[in-house]
This record gives structure tokens, C-alpha cells and sequence, in this order.
């Protein structure tokens, strides 16, 4: 386990080095792929976000959701990348909206670091933006 510091810049950096940040966003993409058929369905996207548990928890703790208002967010979650309306999410779509959800928290870290604990094999997003950071200082990148 580690601490790492980030704040927006980090995040920003990040999503404008184009060819780490697709290489990034490409491999979360064919690891929802279960069914490898080049795009995410409605439920492999919601089975990914339903292993982070965003909903279901508050600080650590449980909270109970009702069914129908976690299938609503989810579906509502699932339009916004569903560009074209098409009932899949495409590499663009996800790559897209992954930009534009990593700038919104970008935005919100404006220029106040944070910490975060991680553990060594994390392969978020946000830690991959401090790993890139670190190699930036560290003459690696």
C-alpha cells in the first residue's frame, strides 16, 4: 500500500498525454469487454460499476439503495456514454466520456493536492495520473 498526491493538474496532465491516456482507457475498456465482442453492453458496464460499489457505500459503510433507483442512475449513466444511442458503448464513446468525467475531477481538484491511499497493483485511473507524474520527475517519461 502507498500514498499518493494529486491535484488537478496531475489529473490534466493525465488526459492530454493522448497516447498513455488511450492506452489506459483502452485496457480498462477490453477488461469490461467480457464478452469481447468490441463493445460494452448495458450490463457488462453495469456489472463494472456495481463491483466499485460507488452507490452502495458511504465512506466505507453500506447504505441501502433501492433496486429501482440503482437501476435508474446506472441506466442514466449508460445513456450518457451511449453517444449515438445505439445500445453499446464503442472504444470512442467510453474513451470520451472518460475524458470528460477525469477533466470534471480535474476541475474539482483545481489546484488543492490531495492524498489517497492505494494499494501497489491499483490501476485507476487516478493513480495512473500520479504514476505518470512521478516518471515526469523521475526522468522516466
Amino acid at each position: 500500500m502507498g500514498v499518493i498526491i494529486i491535484d488537478g493538474s496531475t489529473v490534466r496532465d493525465f488526459v492530454n498525454n493522448e497516447p498513455h491516456f488511450k492506452s489506459s482507457v483502452d485496457a480498462q475498456f477490453l477488461a469490461l469487454d467480457v464478452n469481447n465482442d468490441g463493445v460494452l453492453s448495458r450490463s457488462e458496464m453495469r456489472k463494472a460499476f456495481e463491483s466499485m460499489r460507488l452507490l452502495e457505500t458511504h465512506f466505507g459503510v453500506d447504505t441501502a439503495v433501492p433496486a429501482e433507483e440503482l437501476t435508474r442512475i446506472y441506466d442514466s449513466v449508460f445513456q450518457r456514454f451511449d453517444g449515438d444511442q445505439n445500445g453499446t458503448v464503442d472504444p470512442e464513446e467510453f474513451r470520451s466520456e472518460m475524458r470528460k468525467m477525469m477533466l470534471a475531477v480535474a476541475d474539482g481538484l483545481g489546484s488543492s493536492p490531495i492524498q489517497m491511499a492505494v494499494e501497489d497493483d491499483d490501476q485507476s485511473f487516478l493513480k495512473k495520473a500520479a504514476d505518470l507524474e512521478a516518471a515526469r520527475f523521475s526522468g522516466r517519461a
